[in-house]
């Protein structure tokens, strides 16, 4: 078992690195509704956490050095060697908040905003455009998982049954998309309330960075995933702070990557797929944009 015992906090701002750019604050809103966001409070993690944590994944990675892999589009690569170790590498305290208060507290006030730009918002709208089943299809199920008043999902699209499952009731009661919805909150119980064997698409946006019991929860998406079935895992670099775990507020996006493909590869030793990674980071002629990033695993056939 490997130590993350350096990667602490050691001021008030989140930063995590994005592709080739300048460390970016790691906030919960649109930069467009700053105001609404007030309640996300910014964390700083300094210089020196930030490297501790980079190196820590870098030894996991036999050393590779994951600022050169964080270029854009060789981030995709990370999860092409990614070098797992034996056993499961994090511990307990990795998994820990700043803020370990409710997290029903938190979020009884609905938030009616984008957590991500415009831009990443359309790119991740195309890329569930692409791998969703057809639209229309009667026989297709898809959950969202962490879910909110808005699943970026193609403009029209309709399943079968489309579930969401999220903290606020007023945030998912306005989802136009979604069939069904549940309130429930996954750090206090990871199962999830539906039958083995149910859906044939898992979405999370933006939220896997608040799961303090991941490996639990991937185990039980596997579980109501079908056989083939997939689940994607998109976030960014935006995130509470204080209610991110403490292994992502401390490392960038290469390593981001290569947390989410562990939480695939040791929930269910060998009932994924090996983990991908797509880069769908908005290309953009003038200014920034939120990056992007999906990782994703199917369940394998019994």
């Amino acid at each position: 078992m490997i130590s993350l015992s350096t990667l602490r906090h050691t001021s008030w701002t989140t930063r995590t690195r994005t592709n080739q750019q300048p460390a970016t604050k790691c906030l919960a809103g649109s930069p467009r509704q700053p105001s609404a966001m007030s309640t996300s409070h910014s964390l700083r993690v300094g210089r020196r956490a930030l490297l501790s944590g980079a190196a820590l994944l870098g030894t996991l990675l036999g050393q590779r050095n994951l600022a050169v892999a964080a270029a854009q589009p060789e981030i995709e690569k990370v999860l092409e060697d990614p070098k797992w170790p034996e056993k499961w590498p994090f511990r307990p305290e990795n998994f820990l908040r700043y803020d370990e208060s409710p997290d029903s507290f938190f979020y009884s006030q609905p938030r009616f905003v984008t957590h991500i730009d415009d831009n990443a918002i359309n790119a991740l709208t195309r890329f569930y455009g692409d791998v969703f089943p057809p639209s229309g299809s009667q026989s297709a199920a898809v959950l969202d998982i962490c879910s909110s008043w808005v699943s970026h999902y193609p403009k029209g699209f309709t399943a079968g049954r489309v579930a969401g499952l999220g903290m606020n009731e007023q945030e998912l009661a306005r989802n136009t998309q979604l069939t069904e919805y549940a309130v429930k909150d996954l750090n206090v119980d990871p199962k999830l309330p539906y039958e083995d064997n149910t859906f044939d698409v898992i979405t999370n946006c933006v939220s896997v960075d608040y799961l303090n019991k991941p490996l639990e929860v991937f185990q039980e998406m596997h579980r109501v995933l079908k056989p083939g079935g997939t689940a994607y895992m998109s976030f960014s670099n935006r995130c509470f702070p204080t209610k991110a775990i403490r292994l992502w507020t401390a490392t960038g996006d290469a390593d981001h990557v290569w947390i989410v493909g562990s939480y695939f590869h040791y929930s269910v030793p060998g009932g994924f797929t090996e983990p991908g990674c797509k880069d769908i980071t908005p290309k953009v002629l003038f200014g920034r944009t939120d990056p992007m990033y999906v990782v994703y695993a199917s369940k394998k056939a019994a």
